[in-house]
């Protein structure tokens, strides 16, 4: 991989990494609001583990089953779905726990529980693993070692991925030093609930050919 090519695949990841918001970043988002800045670099690295899964499966050939076998793909999209679905129902009924906490005694996670969820979140999602297959290869230049240039996209792509949680993580931790009152934190994590639960139905809706 050439450094004008790496250049080119590092600044394509960071726009796919930014832009949109998906249900991992929103999950950091939450977990900072509620958990302060303890939570930015193990939910980072969660998010950066699963990334890091994803990419590494898909490169080694998943990506290609799952787009060729619907019995694969519809496997992993319920996984996926109900994940969400569970998050989100699981981040709606914690909502009510933050009302009548102090900003420092309130529902707080273990390190290994918010770690296990982001990399839940991002390794289990199928959109992201069929991507993959279909996004790195234009990167790749087939004449030369294969190896190398997987390990070096993978290597970028999950340092990237640290960088855009932590940076998430740490601006929500932020907003909780702001947003005082639990009443609104409670609300932000029933509206974020609901659009997690929201995101698990509408990856019922994926089909292959949409991906």
């Amino acid at each position: 991989m050439t450094f004008e090519t790496w250049l080119a695949f590092l600044v394509a990841s960071t726009v796919f990494l930014i832009f949109p918001i998906g249900p991992t970043i929103l999950l950091v988002i939450t977990l900072g609001l509620s958990n302060g800045p303890r939570v930015a670099p193990v939910a980072a690295s969660g998010v950066a583990l699963g990334d890091f899964t994803a990419m590494t499966v898909s490169l080694a050939g998943l990506g290609a089953v799952m787009m060729a076998s619907a019995e694969v793909f519809t496997l992993f999209k319920w996984v996926g779905a109900a994940y969400l679905v569970w998050l989100g129902i699981r981040t709606i009924q914690s909502a009510g726990s933050s009302i009548g906490q102090s900003k420092t005694d309130g529902s707080r996670m273990s390190s290994y529980r918010i770690f296990r969820q982001c990399f839940a979140v991002t390794a289990l999602n199928p959109k992201p693993i069929a991507f993959f297959i279909a996004f790195v290869p234009q990167f790749i230049n087939t004449s030369v070692p294969l190896l190398p240039q997987f390990v070096a996209a993978i290597a970028t792509f999950t340092c990237l991925a640290w960088l855009n949680a932590f940076f998430y993580g740490r601006l929500a931790s932020r907003m909780r030093g702001v947003i005082r009152r639990p009443s609104i934190i409670a609300w932000f994590k029933r509206v974020s609930g609901s659009i997690l639960i929201g995101m698990g139905l509408a990856t019922l809706t994926l089909r292959r050919s949409s991906i």
